[in-house]
């Protein structure tokens, strides 16, 4: 079986309007679906740590999705967890001040999905980092939140998912 574990933003909650429709994408086509509470934990670094916690004992294939610091937190933990894949939307890479903070990209398959007018992460963070690692990048017309693009960014969801399993 398939798990995918989903990692919230910094100003959001474990089971937000994203969460709640990803989720629902991933169980339709059999996954296992949780999403880990950092709510209260403002630090990148003890989000991981619990994220590495909270999935140390998953002996599924392993799919991580974050969504800004919680796309930041994936792909942090992604390698250490020996993910199968990493699905990020407005992920919080190269953030100024925090560019030594952005992780390494993990040698799996990795889509980030990012909206054209997104003014806390800027869309050209998201651009660098595929760029360096070949990621699949789709820029959507929407913003940071992305929550007029729930449909688009569940379409790109299945697929990865789908292409995965296969």
């Amino acid at each position: 079986m398939t798990t995918v574990i989903f990692s919230h933003g910094q100003e959001s909650g474990p089971w937000g309007t994203k969460i709640r429709a990803m989720a629902e994408v991933a169980q339709k086509l059999g996954c296992q679906a949780d999403s880990i509470d950092y709510q209260g934990i403002a630090d990148p670094a003890e989000r991981v740590q619990k994220l590495l916690q909270e999935c140390a004992c998953i002996d599924d294939t392993l799919i991580l999705v974050g969504s800004s610091m919680g796309g930041h937190v994936a792909t942090a933990a992604a390698a250490q967890l020996r993910a199968a894949g990493l699905f990020v939307l407005a992920p919080a890479y190269y953030m100024p001040g925090y560019e030594a903070l952005t992780p390494l990209p993990p040698d799996l398959p990795i889509c980030i999905v990012h909206g054209w007018h997104d003014d806390i992460v800027p869309v050209e963070n998201s651009i660098r980092f595929a760029g360096s690692c070949g990621a699949t990048l789709h820029i959507v017309d929407g913003d940071h939140r992305l929550t007029s693009n729930i449909d688009e960014i569940n379409y790109y969801l299945k697929r990865f998912i789908e292409q995965l399993e296969k």
